[in-house]
């Protein structure tokens, strides 16, 4: 067993969707795993999030980050290369999870070290399949580093 899956996953959902945050939420709840979901709706928020900046100090680093392409204040590719060029967030896995299917956007989210970019399914079943798919693979066969 992945000795993460031996406390609460966290994840931070970067996502300005209230319908995708809620929909989220409710795949995640029948979890096998144990898990926290936080959530910020901008990127600007995602940034302090991770950098424990202001109201954020306490927060334990997440182990996986669901991040969206267009976000407000600060957009996914910018949220992207300041984690990815943080010697202390880069290690997390960062998964794009996003409506675009612009081949640009693809491009340009591995072109900053994304992990995977995932679009989002509109149908409600693909869209519940491709949130466990993100859980089995990156919590069960992923071995990922302690913090």
């Amino acid at each position: 067993m992945n000795s993460i899956t031996e406390r609460a996953v966290r994840i931070l959902l970067v996502e300005d969707n209230l319908g995708d945050i809620r929909l989220t939420k409710e795949v995640f709840k029948t979890s096998k795993l144990l898990n926290q979901i936080d959530t910020v709706t901008d990127g600007e928020e995602a940034i302090n999030y991770l950098k424990k900046n202001g109201k954020y100090e306490n927060n334990k680093t997440p182990d996986l980050i669901l991040l969206d392409l267009n976000l407000p204040k600060k957009d996914g590719r910018e949220v992207l290369a300041e984690i990815k060029t943080d010697i202390n967030l880069r290690k997390i896995p960062t998964v794009i999870l996003t409506i675009s299917k612009a081949e640009e956007d693809i491009i340009k989210a591995y072109n900053l070290y994304a992990n995977c970019y995932i679009t989002k399914p509109i149908d409600l079943e693909q869209f519940n399949k491709v949130i466990k798919s993100i859980e089995e693979f990156w919590f069960t066969i992923v071995k990922l580093p302690s913090d």
